[in-house]
Parts: C-alpha cells; structure tokens; sequence
C-alpha cells in the first residue's frame, strides 16, 4: 500500500444515497414553488450538515424553510433507515478486499446513527469497529473543515499525510484537500454527473476515480 490508512467519506461513497436524498430535497422544494431539480439540489447542498445545509437551501430558495420541510424530510430518512439503501457498486468487495490489520475509519456529515444502521443494512460494520466518525457528533466544525479528518486520523494512530481519503462531494473536497491528506475524488455513484470530476479536480484533489477498481490501483 502507497499509504499507512485510509479515510472514507460514506453517503456518495459507499452508500448510495446522495441522488434518493437530493431527489427528495428537489420534489419537495418545487412542490412548494420553487423549482428545482436533483442535479441542482446536489451541486448546491450535497456534503453539507445542520445548520449549513438549512441555510444553503434557504439561500437557494430565498426565504425560511416551511416547517414542514422538516417532517418531510424525517419521513424519507426514517423511510431510508427503515427498509436500507443500496452500496455503490463495487465498494463492499473493495472494503473487504483490504488487509485485515490495515487502518480505516469513516469520516461522514451524517449522524453516527445513520452510518451504523446503513453499515449493518450493507454487512461491513465488523469492518470498521469504532473507527465511525460524525461530523455532527464527533467535532465543533464539520465539512468543509478538515476537522474531521484529522479526528479520524488521530484515533487510527496515523499521521494526516500518510492517509488517503476517498470523497466525492465538493464540501467533502475542500475539507480533505486543507486536512494535507491524499485526497481521491470519487466519482462513480449515480449522483455524479459529467462535470463532476472537472468539479472536485478543481478543488485539489490529487486523482479521480470512477470505480473501485480505479482506487484499488491508485492507492496500491
């Protein structure tokens, strides 16, 4: 291996859900006026968290969110939850591929409830222990800082420089390029669009990868 550890990102990565969330983000946006369709909804709110996303929706449409954004949005996440979302293609055999003893953890926006469940619903939690890391719950400042990231380093043991991190978002991006890791920008689930890996290039990533057998070989 080129690298002593290796950090992913989660949803776009190795969960599929980043085109079902932001589809349902886009529905509900244009059903109350203001249209907007999934492929904006992910370059304008893709990778963002808490208080950041809200506002970035806010921006977009120009006024508070309903209230009932909020309902709609809990019943696709308990909808999700409950019944599981699909991996990216190819990224179970590729986590399961890796050497026992080799260092990984996960670095995602998403609450550290939604990992594990989707984490068990995929059958690769063994594969991570306690190596889970929200940027909710586990740091101040989530993406785009890098904060994450070098939490995540610090509890694997392994210097910043040393890890290679797998992102796909813009927000992700910019947080693992400042964290001085070595940053792939993933590009192979269905929420990726032509443009996107001009997108992340642009933000300093070091190379794209359009499959799990891409990233095998670069990071071999």
């Amino acid at each position: 291996m080129r690298f002593e550890a290796i950090i992913f990102d989660f949803d776009g990565v190795l969960l599929d859900s980043e085109y079902a969330g932001n589809k349902q983000i886009a529905d509900y946006l244009t059903g109350v006026g203001h249209p907007t369709t999934p492929e904006e909804s992910m370059t304008n709110f893709m990778g963002l968290a808490g208080a950041d996303f809200l506002a970035a929706i806010e921006r977009w449409i120009g006024r508070m969110l309903p209230d009932d954004f909020h309902v709609a949005r809990q019943a696709e996440d308990d909808r999700a939850m409950r019944e599981g979302l699909d991996a990216i293609a190819g990224a179970i055999a590729f986590v399961r591929s890796l050497p026992a003893d080799f260092p990984r953890a996960i670095a995602s926006s998403s609450p550290t409830r939604w990992i594990e469940r989707h984490l068990d619903h995929l059958g690769i939690r063994d594969a991570f222990g306690d190596k889970i890391f929200s940027g909710r719950d586990h740091v101040v400042r989530g993406k785009p800082a890098p904060d994450l990231y070098l939490h995540a380093a610090a509890a694997l043991g392994v210097d910043i420089g040393r890890c290679v991190i797998l992102e796909d978002s813009p927000v992700g991006v910019t947080g693992a390029v400042a964290s001085g890791a070595y940053v792939i920008g993933y590009c192979g689930g269905r929420h990726c669009g032509p443009d996107h890996a001009a997108t992340l290039r642009a933000l300093g990533v070091q190379e794209i990868a359009g499959n799990f057998d891409e990233v095998a070989r670069l990071i071999a």
